[in-house]
């Protein structure tokens, strides 16, 4: 039996809007990964351990508060911390297009801002991601 891509779908810091996660959460199982969705408001070392305790493969971050450029490069230095270096991390939500360089040099796999078919998440994990 070929083993599940496990992705765990974040909320990191004080946004309260958690609908956006919620479909591409929903898209995802649908695709036939394993989701597991860390609810709202979690610090990087909340989402850090979640990934080691349910051994994700791929880390989904959403956010919509501006505070990505501090939130997802603390997230993945959360994650080599905790040794999940081969984990692929990807980020959503309302980002500047000025900012994606910054995200993607800091190691975001993709960016998927407002409007991006949910396919088009889909495609990218099985393009980047191999289950561990």
């Amino acid at each position: 039996m070929k083993a599940k891509i496990r992705v765990l779908i974040a909320k990191p810091g004080l946004d309260g809007h958690d609908r956006g996660a919620k479909v591409v959460a929903r898209a995802l199982r649908d695709a036939g990964y394993e989701v597991i969705y860390t609810g709202l408001r979690r610090t990087p070392q909340e989402i850090a351990r979640m990934a080691l305790e349910e051994d994700v493969d791929v880390v989904g971050l959403s956010l919509l508060s501006g505070a990505h450029n501090e939130l997802f490069p603390a997230v993945i230095a959360e994650l080599k911390k905790t040794g999940l270096k081969d984990v692929v991390v990807f980020g959503g939500g309302v980002i500047p297009e000025e900012d994606i360089p910054f995200l993607k040099k800091n190691g975001l796999g993709a960016i998927f801002t407002p409007g991006t078919p949910l396919q088009t998440i889909i495609d990218f994990i099985a393009n980047n991601v191999k289950p561990r």
